[in-house]
C-alpha cells in the first residue's frame, strides 16, 4: 500500500509511521513531506498514492493551496490540531480526520472508514477524493474563523512517553545549541520540533513575544522588567526557580511595543 504523509512536525509524522507499522501497512517507511512546495514536487514526480495522511498547516502555508494546484484522486485522512469547526465539512464530504493528539484506536477507526469508502468506490466510477466542491467547503470553513488559528498544545516525546503540553503552561521558549525547548512554570523543559522562527509562527503573537534571537516569552508569566545594560531590559518571570531573561538591544523597542499591546 503506497502512503504519503504531509506533516511538518517530526514527532507527529513519526507517530503516524509507527501506527502504520503497527497496523501492518508500512512494510517500508512511507515518504514524509513537510511543505506545500515539496509536496507539489513529490506528487509531480511520483504515482498517485493509495492514501494521504495530511496535516492542515505545513511549513510554508495551508495545505489546501496544494490541493487547489494539484488534482488529488486518492482518499485523504486529515491529521489536524484544529478544533471542531472543520468537522462538519469533513463529515459532509466523507473525509476522515484525526484530531491531534490521537490514539492508535482513533487511527484505526479512520483506517476502517478508508477501507469502507474504498469498497464503495469500487462499485461506482471513481471521482477525485478532493473535488472543487470539497475544497471550497473546507476553505470556507477556514475563512469563517475570525482569528488565525495558533497552537493550543504540543505533543512532546519524553522518556516516559508522549506528554501533552498546553501552550498556556509554557512560560518561555528557548533555542539552546540547535534544540528548541519549551519551559513551564515549574522549570520543566520540553524539547520541541522546529526552529524558534518556525515555532514563533505557530504561537499566538498576542501572547508570545520575542526577547532576542534565542528566546520567546509568554506575557502571562512576565512579572516585572528593569533597565539593563546597553538599552536592554531584564525580564523577571513568574516561574520556579526564579528566571530572569534579557532582551537584545535590537529587539527591545519591539518588545516594549508588544508589551503595551
Amino acid at each position: 500500500m503506497n502512503i504519503l504523509i504531509l506533516e511538518d512536525e517530526v514527532l507527529a509524522a513519526r507517530q503516524t509511521v509507527q501506527f502504520l507499522e503497527r497496523a501492518g501497512l508500512a512494510a517500508t517507511a512511507p515518504p514524509v513531506v513537510r511543505s506545500v512546495d515539496k509536496a507539489l514536487a513529490w506528487l509531480g514526480a511520483n504515482a498517485m498514492p493509495d492514501l494521504i495522511f495530511s496535516d492542515i498547516e505545513l511549513l510554508d502555508g495551508n495545505v489546501f493551496s496544494l490541493y487547489e494546484q494539484f488534482r488529488v484522486t486518492c482518499p485523504v485522512i486529515f491529521t489536524t490540531a484544529y478544533d471542531q469547526f472543520l468537522l462538519p465539512a469533513f463529515r459532509g464530504n466523507g473525509i476522515a480526520y484525526l484530531l491531534k493528539p490521537f490514539s492508535y484506536e482513533q487511527f484505526c477507526e479512520a483506517l476502517d472508514k478508508y477501507h469502507l469508502l474504498q469498497g464503495a468506490r469500487a462499485a461506482v466510477p471513481a471521482e477525485p477524493a478532493l473535488s472543487p466542491q470539497v475544497l471550497r467547503e473546507l476553505s470556507a470553513a477556514l475563512r469563517q474563523q475570525a482569528q488565525p488559528q495558533y497552537k493550543q498544545r504540543f505533543s512532546v516525546r519524553m522518556r516516559t512517553g508522549f506528554h501533552l503540553l498546553l501552550t498556556d503552561d509554557i512560560a518561555y521558549v528557548q533555542a539552546d545549541e540547535g534544540v528548541t525547548f519549551a519551559v513551564d512554570g515549574a522549570g520543566q523543559r520540553y524539547p520541541l520540533n522546529g526552529s524558534l522562527a518556525e515555532l514563533e509562527r505557530q504561537l499566538d503573537p498576542s501572547r508570545f513575544g520575542r526577547l532576542n534571537r534565542s528566546e520567546l516569552v509568554n506575557i502571562a508569566f512576565v512579572e516585572k522588567m528593569e533597565p539593563y545594560f546597553n538599552n536592554r531590559l531584564a525580564v523577571k518571570l513568574r516561574v520556579k526557580p526564579e528566571v530572569v531573561l534579557t532582551t537584545s538591544a535590537a529587539q527591545t523597542p519591539d518588545f516594549r511595543r508588544w508589551l503595551e499591546g
